[in-house]
């Protein structure tokens, strides 16, 4: 898995629940693919989790993934959460079904797929990637 391919993700949503957005920032080399979509009603956190979701079924090669999240949600989930919901059929440490499962259950399948470095990255802190990918999730919202 030589190429690697660089994802900005971003979810936004007026009113939580509300109209909601996504947004993906894809990059490869000089190549740059942007994608975006919203729902309604919808979640900030299902949004961020649609992002990512969208942005790994995007790829079209097995490939090396650096992606960049602004949603602590989606990083600690998928780094840390993960495992021990799945051992515990997807209940939380407090015993309670694990919201937005069926995205977890569907990003769980996607990774496997990938070599994936996930990143932290602080919104609206002036970073290029996840400015466009913000811009991105506002205009779901608007042309949803």
């Amino acid at each position: 898995m030589s190429k690697v391919v660089t994802i900005y993700t971003d979810g936004a949503c007026r009113g939580n629940p509300g109209p909601g957005g996504w947004g993906v920032l894809l990059e490869y080399g000089d190549n740059q693919r942007t994608l975006y979509g919203g729902e309604d009603p919808t979640t900030n956190n299902r949004m961020e989790l649609t992002a990512v979701i969208k942005a790994l079924q995007a790829l079209k090669l097995k490939c090396h993934v650096e992606l960049y999240t602004d949603s602590k949600y989606v990083l600690q989930g998928i780094t840390e959460w993960l495992p021990n919901w799945k051992k515990r059929n997807w209940l939380t440490a407090s015993k309670k079904p694990v919201q937005n499962v069926d995205l977890w259950q569907t990003l769980d399948t996607l990774v496997s797929n990938y070599e994936i470095n996930w990143h932290w990255v602080k919104g609206h802190s002036g970073d290029r990637g996840n400015d466009i990918a913000d811009q991105l999730a506002n205009k779901g919202i608007d042309e949803f």
